[in-house]
């Protein structure tokens, strides 16, 4: 195992690569109910969802563990399965097996493009300034889902985004901030496994105040329901409207992915002398594979998750981490009850201290210099404010761009950043006159 998963060579042990596995799992374990919920609205059924998630981020991380070796874990991702549900069958007025359609063929283009080493040059391409940017930005990203899903944060406090006043009403916010001291201060006395402990610390606190519902007569198991399989519509693959939706799963996806293995690989110091991502290729190979299988199951694109940075700061630096995660998710599907106790007050510190952690990548930026230093302010900027990791690097490579152009330093911009800018651009003006 240890020749295997290289353990010695990255610095790390069999118990920190399960405790970082348990711990992403837990960070992410969310997305069993709430892909469900979203996807279900589209006329899916829920249980049926619920297992395709669950088997199709096992299949994914497993990919990722024995093709990449690296700490990351990949599921069906947030915002992609809101484009689904409300964007394509709500608003456009399409069937789930239209979306799922694009789905399926996005994903086999993707290993196209991956096989061919096209999405890995496309990584290599964006500047190691953006690179570190992308890592702080997904810190800031990641703490802000922490604190909106603790209610920490809300709209109707006065201010554009305001903390709540901490009283009888907002319980699930006072446990957020009592579990985060208390990861604080696990982490600050190196107790191992600080960020697992603080959740399951959180979690058993959050029973007196109402926050961990257990429910009357609870069982921890559950019999999963059967997957809908191979549910296609290829009646409408050569109209216009499937090529938008089509192209709208490819390029979030890609970016989203891109960003979480910048921004992981940056935190874990996963690269190599270049500064790239170790096995990149394996790795974007595993969200093509994912989004194939999920596609097939009945679930929308899958794709790396960046709460697999909670794992790496409990100490995850292989793929090991990922194979406990993805057995994690096989017997979530037995025990959905008992994993559904975790409330979003126990999952949301852990996002918020990992935050921290990604901020300290904002060291390797070069602000003296302002053609590197402002493209990686509005991406670390565009991220948590946009809700949007791929909308952060459409932003800051286009900014990085203009300010080498005016800073007549164009010999610093990669060829394929040329192409990627000018792409973004064409699809910013594209939705701006649609």
């Amino acid at each position: 195992m240890d020749k295997f998963f290289k353990l010695t060579e990255r610095g790390t042990t069999v118990s920190r690569e399960i405790i970082g596995g348990i711990t992403t799992f837990l960070a992410m374990s969310y997305i069993l109910a709430v892909n469900p919920g979203i996807l279900s609205q589209s006329g899916l059924d829920w249980g049926a969802v619920f297992t395709a998630t669950g088997v199709s981020a096992a299949i994914a991380t497993l990919v990722m563990a024995f093709c990449a070796n690296l700490p990351v874990a990949l599921a069906p991702g947030l915002g992609l399965n809101a484009f689904f549900t409300y964007t394509v069958v709500l608003g456009m007025g399409c069937s789930p097996a239209f979306a799922l359609t694009a789905v399926l063929l996005e994903g086999i283009l993707f290993i196209l493009l991956s096989l061919f080493g096209i999405r890995e040059a496309i990584i290599k391409s964006i500047p190691l300034t953006l690179r570190s940017a992308v890592a702080v930005g997904i810190g800031l990203f990641i703490a802000l889902i922490g604190l909106t899903n603790a209610g920490i944060t809300a709209g109707d406090t006065g201010t554009l985004i305001g903390f709540v006043n901490l009283n009888g009403q907002h319980t699930t916010a006072i446990v957020a901030l009592l579990g985060l001291v208390i990861t604080i201060a696990l982490y600050m006395l190196n107790i191992p496994g600080a960020i697992l402990l603080g959740i399951i610390i959180t979690t058993i606190i959050g029973i007196p105040f109402g926050v961990t519902k257990v429910p009357d007569g609870f069982k921890p198991f559950s019999v999963p329901a059967a997957p809908a399989m191979f549910k296609f519509e290829w009646g409408n693959v050569l109209t216009l409207k499937f090529f938008v939706v089509f192209f709208t799963f490819l390029f979030t996806d890609l970016f989203d992915t891109i960003g979480t293995l910048l921004g992981v690989a940056e935190q874990a110091n996963l690269k190599d002398e270049d500064g790239n991502v170790k096995n990149a290729k394996g790795a974007l190979m595993s969200d093509a594979i994912g989004t194939v299988v999920g596609a097939c199951l009945g679930t929308s694109t899958v794709t790396s998750f960046v709460e697999s940075s909670s794992g790496v700061a409990a100490g995850a630096r292989t793929g090991l981490a990922s194979v406990v995660t993805a057995i994690l998710f096989l017997v979530a599907l037995l025990l959905s009850p008992l994993f559904a106790l975790i409330p979003a007050a126990a999952t949301a510190p852990a996002l918020i201290f990992v935050g921290f952690l990604m901020m300290k990548s904002v060291m390797a930026i070069n602000f003296k210099d302002e053609s590197e230093g402002i493209p990686a302010f509005i991406t670390i900027i565009v991220m948590p404010f946009s809700y949007s990791i791929s909308k952060g690097i459409t932003f800051g490579i286009i900014s990085y761009v203009l300010c080498k152009v005016f800073a007549k330093k164009t010999k610093d911009i990669p060829v394929i950043t040329w192409i990627l800018a000018v792409i973004f651009l064409a699809d910013i003006i594209f939705e701006a006159v649609k």
